[in-house]
This record gives structure tokens, C-alpha cells and sequence, in this order.
């Protein structure tokens, strides 16, 4: 199953090497390619379509709009009807020549073989550090066990997929919601490959808010840190306040002491901070839970097409 967005050039080989897997491995296994066609606005639906009159068992899902990854990747776990589902990126980082060792372990009874990065050439040093402390500061925070350094690249078992069709939430973080469900999980390490075309579609803004979702989903302890960085400030400031007052009490001033505006900035600017980063923490979550008592649908799909 493959979420697609402004993925045109990426289209033919991606079925090429898909085919080509899932043709040698069709006297084990019957197959289907659910592809997520997420709002695209250049020729990945054309391309699609192009494919569909030459290949056969596709499912083309087509969404009313751009959702994002995320929603697009729910909407294709909701069409696919395996046993088993492959979840994948189409800009060919993930390599599909990886999905028969996923199967090898499905059938050895796990539920979940997710890939992880052993290398990722091609990618800068800023995002190679930013995804390392990304995984680090998560496992940190969250209380369940999210891989360390795996994407959304991983076979789901039947009761996995269900699973998560089973969780409504709109702020999606599947890899974690994958490692919340539970089962029997296991790892597969591989080198990435760089993009085969086009641009990333997850630019540092968009890594930032996925970063934001990921830690809001699993995780309270950034408001438990706002209520405690309140504590302790108050409690600095109140023994400042001590000080203060008995310094004066007690005439402990220096004769040239001459008190000035730049100790009262430094508080004053300090404490605003302190409070517009607790806001801005409980803000986060408050607009979470306003997306979810809207009770929108997650996605909106508007047709879906088979070869």
C-alpha cells in the first residue's frame, strides 16, 4: 500500500519493481497494490491511470483533496483487504525487494516487521542529526516503545491493520500507533536509497508539526514539564523575594547600591517567556482535542478505481 502526492516520475518504476516482487512471489502469496492517490496537482493521477491499463490488481484510491501522509496512509489501510498489508513510501527510498524478508517473518508468527535505516545516503547532516535526536528525545518522552531510526516502512498482520482502523484519532502518528497496538514485533534492518525523483514532502516545517503530533499522541509530560519549569520558578522567585525583603530589613545594601531596571527586565522578560511557553504547550494540546470533538471525517475519498 503506497501513499502517493506529486509523485508523477516516481510512478512507473515504483509498479515496476513492485511487479516485479510480487510476480515472484505469486505462487506463495495472492496480492493487491493499494495506491493512495492523496489530492496529487501534476501527473501522478495520469501516470496512475497509464499503469493501471498495463498492469493488473490495483487498487487506485483517489482522495477529494490533499490530507496529507498520514490520513492518505489511513485511507489505504482502510481499502486493503490482505492478510497482510505492506505500508511504503513512493519515492522509492523504501526498496520493495525488502518485502519478501518481511514475509519470512510474518510467516514465522510476527505481527509487525517494520524496516529499519541502517544508512541513509544522500541525506544532509541537518536532517540526518534532527531525525537521530527526533527518535531519541520520543523514546524519552513517550511511554510505549517506538523503534528507534524505523519509518512507516513495515508488513502489518490482519489484527494489526483492523487494529488501527479501530483508532479514530485525526493527529496520526502511525508508527507509534503501530507500536501501541502490540503483538509480536520484530526488526529488519536495511540500507535506505536515495529519492529516485522529485523533492522531499516533508520539509523542516512539516517535520517539526509531524515531530509535534508524534510527541502529543503518546506523551502528557510536556505539560507535567510546564507545571513543574511553573514551580520552580515561582519558588526561585520567592526566595528572590526573601532576599529582597531582607536585605531592605536589614539595610544590607551597599552605600553605592543603586537598584537599576535591569535585574527587573531580566524577570520580567524571563517569566513572560516561561508563561508563553506554557500556553503555547497547552495550546498544542487544546487544538488536538478540538480537531477531535469536531467529529469530521478523517478523509474524504472520491473514487476508487481497479485494474
Amino acid at each position: 500500500m503506497v501513499p502517493l502526492y506529486n509523485e508523477a516520475a516516481n510512478v512507473a518504476p515504483l509498479l515496476e519493481r513492485i511487479g516485479a516482487v510480487a510476480d515472484a512471489l505469486r505462487g506463495e502469496h495472492g496480492y493487491e497494490i493499494v495506491l493512495v492517490n492523496d489530492g496529487s496537482t501534476d501527473g501522478t493521477l495520469a501516470a496512475l491511470r497509464d499503469e493501471m491499463t498495463r498492469r493488473r490488481h490495483i487498487i487506485l484510491v483517489n482522495l477529494s483533496r490533499n490530507f496529507g501522509h498520514q490520513l492518505a496512509a489511513t485511507a489505504g489501510l482502510e481499502i486493503a483487504s490482505g492478510d497482510a498489508v505492506v505500508l511504503m513510501d513512493g519515492d522509492l527510498q523504501d526498496p520493495p525487494e525488502l518485502i519478501p524478508d518481511f514475509l519470512r517473518k510474518w510467516r514465522s508468527g510476527y505481527d509487525v516487521v517494520y524496516a529499519v535505516r541502517r544508512t541513509r545516503p544522500g541525506e544532509s547532516p541537518f536532517k540526518l542529526l534532527t531525525a537521530r535526536a527526533f527518535y531519541r528525545i520520543i523514546k524519552r518522552l513517550t511511554k510505549i516503545e517506538i523503534p528507534m531510526d524505523a519509518g512507516d516502512f513495515r508488513l502489518m498482520s490482519r489484527r494489526v491493520v483492523d487494529a488501527l482502523r479501530r483508532a479514530p484519532e485525526r493527529n496520526r502518528f502511525l508508527r507509534g500507533m503501530v507500536s501501541w497496538v502490540g503483538f509480536n514485533q520484530t526488526a529488519v534492518e536495511y540500507d535506505r536509497d536515495v529519492r529516485y525523483a522529485g523533492s522531499t514532502k516533508y520539509p523542516l516545517g512539516k517535520m517539526i508539526r509531524f515531530a509535534m503530533d508524534g510527541i502529543t499522541s503518546f506523551s502528557d509530560i510536556p505539560l507535567r514539564l510546564a507545571s513543574y519549569f511553573g514551580f520552580t520558578v515561582s519558588a526561585v522567585a520567592f526566595v528572590y523575594a526573601l532576599v529582597v525583603v531582607a536585605f531592605k530589613l536589614f539595610n544590607l545594601n551597599p552605600p553605592a547600591y543603586t537598584p537599576g531596571w535591569a535585574s527587573t527586565i531580566c524577570a520580567v522578560l524571563f517569566l513572560g517567556g516561561v508563561q508563553l511557553m506554557s500556553l503555547g504547550i497547552l495550546g498544542e494540546y487544546l487544538g488536538r482535542v478540538y480537531d477531535e470533538v469536531k467529529g469530521r471525517p478523517l478523509y474524504l475519498i472520491s473514487d476508487v478505481e481497479r485494474s
